[in-house]
């Protein structure tokens, strides 16, 4: 059953996005922990080391490892901009902003895997990682706000078929309209569903 739904509009501006929900924090909080604990530890004052100080292998494989995690993402992020029909430009405009802060800290990575002594090049390396997971925060909050978008045109859908189902005028009538929206509820479960996984 197809009808003219009235589109769910938001008034936001995606760039000055900021994380107010409490499941949004407690998703992020693990990711924040990390880093401050990366950053506690590579800069306490333990003294000098004993290790060799220059180029660092494990740096580069996992800057590399990032590199991927990110290309990954960003494929993910472009299907899910090319199915959106509700966030479709600023899903786009996400998915370029995580592409290029994921290319600003593949570099910035780089750089300090070459020389990891640098405090300079940490900086930048820090920096380029919260650019890069507030961009990626952004693209999450985007898609999971398309999702709900299309699971509340679903659920009209669904309302209205059922408002149809009982404004049946006879049995003919009813047996037909109930049958569509046994149709509309298996599309809305089968987004909803999905939504869970």
């Amino acid at each position: 059953m197809t009808s003219a739904t009235s589109p769910i509009i938001l008034k936001w501006d995606p760039k000055s996005l900021e994380i107010r929900t409490l499941t949004v924090e407690r998703l992020l909080e693990p990711l924040v922990t990390q880093a401050s604990v990366t950053t506690l530890v590579n800069t306490s004052n333990k003294g000098p080391s004993g290790k060799k100080k220059g180029r660092s292998k494990k740096a580069h494989v996992l800057a590399a490892s990032v590199e991927q995690a990110t290309q990954n993402f960003l494929e993910k992020g472009d299907q899910i901009a090319k199915e959106s029909q509700d966030l479709k430009e600023e899903l786009v405009a996400a998915v370029e902003d995580v592409r290029k802060q994921g290319e600003t800290m593949r570099i910035a990575s780089s750089e300090f895997a070459d020389d990891p002594c640098s405090s300079v090049k940490r900086g930048t390396m820090v920096r380029a990682a919260r650019a890069l997971l507030s961009a990626v925060t952004r693209l999450l909050i985007l898609a999971d706000m398309a999702d709900v978008m299309r699971l509340l045109s679903h659920l009209k859908i669904v309302e209205e078929a059922l408002e149809a189902v009982k404004n049946a005028t006879n049995e003919q009538d009813l047996a037909n309209r109930f049958k569509e929206f046994g149709k509309e509820m298996v599309k809305l479960n089968y987004v909803a569903a999905r939504r869970q996984q």
